[in-house]
C-alpha cells in the first residue's frame, strides 16, 4: 500500500467512527474507500464488516442493563439473526466479484435511500409484543440475511422491523438491534474469513482510526447537528452510488 492509500483508509475509517457515534452510516465511507484504495467488492465488504465489528461489541455493552432485563427475549431473535446472517455471507461468497460488482450500485441507492428516511422509520415507543411472534421472526430473518450479504442500512433497516414487530421502548429495541447486528456481523466475519476474501492489512489500518472516530464522534456529537452528519453520510452514499453506476 502506498502512503496516500493508507492515509485514505485511515481518514475514512475515523469519518466512519465519527459518523457512527452520531448518526450511523459508516459503512457507506469504510466500503467506499477499501474499493478505491483497490480491493475487489467482495473483498472491500468483507473487510468493512471486520472493521465495524468493533463498534457493534461496543454498543451492545453500552446496553447491557437493558438486554439482562430482558435476555429471554432476545434467544429466539438471536437464532434467526445468526442463520440470516450465515446465508446472507454464503450467498454473497457464491457470487464472483463481476456479479457482486453488477449489484452494489444498486445496493448502494437503496441503502441510501433507507438511511435518508431514518429519521421517518425511527420506531417510537410503543406497548411490548412478543418477540418470537412468526413476524417478527420473519422480519428479522429477512433483515439478516441483508445483513449477512451487504450489511449498509441494516441498523435503520432493523430498527424498522422490530418496531413493527416487537415494540417496546425505544432503548429496548436499540438494545436488541446492536446486539442482533454483533451477532450477523460476527457469523458472516467467520464465514468471510475461512473463505480468505478478507484484505487484513487494510482492516489493520483502519480498525484503530474506526475505533479513534468513534470515541472523538461522542465528542463531536455535543457540538455538531445530527442533521449535519446525515446529510453528510447520505452525500456520500449518493456520489458512490453515481461513481458505481457509471464506471459499472
Amino acid at each position: 500500500m502506498t502512503l496516500s492509500i493508507i492515509l485514505l483508509l485511515f481518514v475514512s475509517g475515523f469519518l466512519s467512527g465519527a459518523v457512527n457515534a452520531i448518526a450511523g452510516g459508516g459503512t457507506f465511507l469504510t466500503f467506499g474507500a477499501l474499493t478505491l484504495a483497490g480491493l475487489p467488492p467482495i473483498s472491500a465488504n468483507a473487510t468493512s464488516s471486520i472493521v465495524q465489528f468493533p463498534g457493534y461489541i461496543t454498543s451492545t455493552l453500552a446496553y447491557k442493563g437493558e438486554l439482562l432485563k430482558r435476555w429471554r427475549s432476545a434467544v429466539a431473535l438471536t437464532i434467526v439473526s445468526a442463520l440470516g446472517g450465515l446465508g446472507g455471507a454464503l450467498i454473497l461468497l457464491a457470487l464472483d466479484n463481476p456479479s457482486f460488482r453488477a449489484m452494489v450500485p444498486w445496493l448502494l441507492a437503496a441503502a441510501t435511500a433507507i438511511f435518508a428516511a431514518g429519521p421517518l422509520l425511527k420506531p417510537k415507543a410503543s406497548q411490548e409484543r412478543s418477540s418470537s411472534s412468526p413476524a417478527s421472526l420473519i422480519g428479522q430473518f429477512l433483515t439478516s440475511i441483508y445483513g449477512g450479504f451487504f450489511g449498509a442500512g441494516m441498523g435503520i433497516m432493523m430498527l424498522a422491523v422490530l418496531g413493527l414487530t416487537t415494540g417496546g421502548s425505544y432503548h429496548h429495541m436499540n438494545a436488541l438491534k446492536n446486539l442482533l447486528a454483533t451477532v450477523i456481523a460476527a457469523v458472516a466475519i467467520v464465514v468471510f474469513v475461512s473463505g480468505g476474501v478478507v484484505g487484513w492489512a487494510q482492516a489493520l489500518v483502519m480498525i484503530p482510526a474506526v475505533a479513534a472516530g468513534g470515541y472523538a464522534g461522542v465528542w463531536l456529537a455535543r457540538r455538531v447537528p445530527q442533521t449535519v452528519m446525515r446529510v453528510l453520510v447520505i452525500c456520500v452514499g449518493i456520489a458512490l452510488t453515481i461513481y458505481y453506476f457509471v464506471t459499472g
